[in-house]
């Protein structure tokens, strides 16, 4: 059953990839050019369809508080900033090779497995004589035979330059739960060894040790390293956030899951900057658990992480991400990054399983306080209200924008058996954005592309919805064709301009019909109406 199923989840994804490729959602980057693993361009509905979660997010977290400032740093930052945060010491991941097929994995996402290992402890070619004494060992996985594993390891040998192997020092041993071997194809894997993540680069026109720079693995650093700047520009008063969208780079061992890890990739993040607990008691007593409502002088860092996880859960409704596809997963103390007080990652069933979105984590103070260390100037903040001077503690919501994408396309896929007027059952296949995140908001169609009078009105409507929404004209084909790939594109509304429109029928001159997506209802609404009317259905309950 289990295996049912992952083979539904697979199949699910690949429809997936392939209807984003076939309407121009996303690319594979340079794909002329046999393409490049871990980068993705993303296509006329993909880039639509980006730019609305962003620009969502960016309003939401911005222009609807007064509590926010926003930011847009540069890609390489000084040196030292990544000195001052760790990552130049310890932004790595363990990688471990492949002795046959040299790809690369990392260590800590190896499958651990149980069965018989096989071991020899060199190999001599039977037509030179020559000899190779490195020992090998492979793993027989399930279904394959002693001679499979054998061929692996006559595999090895000839890699080594043995041109007809013979094994030597055969011997076999049970093994459980192991992660020395590569599930792929059983072989050996290289001892683990630190990868930095970092992508490298010189500034200046000779590459030297004194100009080397780092493409950012994050865009945090940049919001707390300009934290004292932006208070003095913006006069805002802790609690306040600063919010930034942009690019980061992280040297992925294996980039993987389509768009949802790879190499290049948007972060939406917000740096949330509160009073220290000690400070916060001043105003009252500092609550515990979530107190609900709207923040108070007296929260500590417990009740605005409370706050912060409320009001991102509430966010992913709007797009149309409900609380029962997503999880929750609190990160045990162990697995929290060493300057965490508390991590709770906001998780996506995905058709691959299920995987982080966003995490909210409260950072304390440890980043202000590393670059004022670094650079020796203060990042002490004097708050009026408490009378007290001191480091502003953070609470980070960070999300993915790429990955977040991901999640909208695969939770707005589906297929639908549909029967047409003339009783033939087809399948359907739709794209149910949410209005708002909908990369084409409505399709307008004359019902006849030979008839300049239903074309020019069409125009018409086109250019009456334009200045509000992206609007695609078709008039290519049968009406149901277009429809259907409206469908796939995610286009909630059809606009149909017909000869009732011209006052074939006179009591509904001026009128068009308009189509709904996900219901294929259609209604008659006049032309002054339409306008309003869609931009309501689009933006939903305020």
């Amino acid at each position: 059953m289990a295996d049912n199923k992952e083979k539904k989840q697979s199949d699910l994804m690949e429809k997936i990839v392939s209807l984003c490729k076939r309407r121009g959602f996303i690319f594979q980057s340079s794909e002329i050019y046999g393409g490049i693993n871990g980068f993705w361009d993303y296509g006329p509905l993909g880039a639509e369809l980006k730019r609305n979660l962003k620009e969502i997010w960016w309003r939401s977290m911005t222009r609807d508080r007064d509590d926010m400032a926003g930011l847009d740093a540069t890609i390489i930052m000084h040196p030292k900033i990544w000195d001052a945060s760790g990552h130049t010491t310890t932004f790595a991941d363990p990688m471990v090779d492949c002795l046959l097929s040299k790809k690369r994995f990392r260590a800590d996402q190896l499958t651990p497995l149980t069965g018989t290992a096989w071991f020899w402890t060199g190999a001599v070619d039977s037509d030179s004589g020559k000899v190779c004494n490195d020992p090998f060992s492979m793993f027989q996985l399930p279904g394959r035979d002693a001679n499979a594993v054998r061929k692996g390891a006559i595999q090895f040998y000839k890699g080594r330059g043995l041109e007809n192997p013979q094994l030597q020092g055969e011997t076999t041993k049970g093994v459980t739960n192991s992660t020395q071997y590569n599930e792929e194809n059983g072989s050996l894997l290289t001892e683990p060894r630190a990868f930095n993540l970092m992508l490298k680069t010189h500034v200046g026109p000779v590459e030297s040790d004194d100009n080397v720079a780092y493409l950012r693995p994050e865009t945090a650093q940049a919001i707390f390293a300009q934290f004292k700047t932006v208070c003095e520009v913006s006069r805002q008063s802790v609690p306040f956030g600063i919010c930034q969208i942009g690019k980061a780079f992280r040297n992925e061992i294996n980039p993987r899951n389509f768009t949802f890890r790879s190499r290049e990739f948007e972060q939406m993040e917000l740096e949330y900057f509160i009073r220290p607990d000690e400070v916060a008691a001043t105003f009252g007593t500092v609550p515990e658990d979530d107190p609900g409502g709207e923040p108070q002088p007296n929260w500590g860092w417990k009740a605005w992480h409370a706050y912060w996880l409320r009001k991102r859960l509430e966010w992913y409704e709007t797009i149309g991400l409900e609380r029962d596809c997503l999880e929750l997963y609190w990160q045990a103390p162990e697995e929290l990054a060493h300057y965490a007080r508390a991590t709770v990652d906001i998780l996506y069933k995905f058709p691959f399983g299920t995987q982080e979105l966003e995490g909210i984590a409260a950072r304390g103070c440890f980043d202000l306080s590393q670059h004022q260390k670094f650079s020796g100037k203060s990042m002490e903040y004097f708050d009026e209200a408490a009378k007290a001077k001191y480091i502003p503690h953070v609470i980070e919501p960070s999300a993915g924008v790429d990955r977040m994408l991901l999640a909208v396309i695969c939770h707005a896929y589906h297929e639908e058996t549909v029967t047409d007027d003339k009783g033939k059952e087809e399948v359907r296949v739709v794209m149910k954005f949410h209005p708002r995140v909908a990369p084409i908001k409505v399709g307008v169609f004359p019902l006849l592309k030979n008839k300049p009078e239903l074309v020019a009105k069409a125009r018409e409507v086109q250019a009456l919805l334009r200045p509000h929404m992206n609007v695609f004209y078709d008039d290519a084909g049968a009406i149901g064709r277009r429809y259907r790939r409206q469908d796939e594109a995610g286009t909630p509304f059809g606009v149909t301009i017909d000869f009732d429109t011209l006052g074939e029928d006179a009591s509904l001159k001026d009128t068009v019909t308009l189509r709904d997506r996900d219901t294929m209802k259609q209604t008659r609404v006049h032309i002054s109406e339409l306008l309003p009317m869609l931009l309501s259905k689009i933006q939903g309950p305020q």
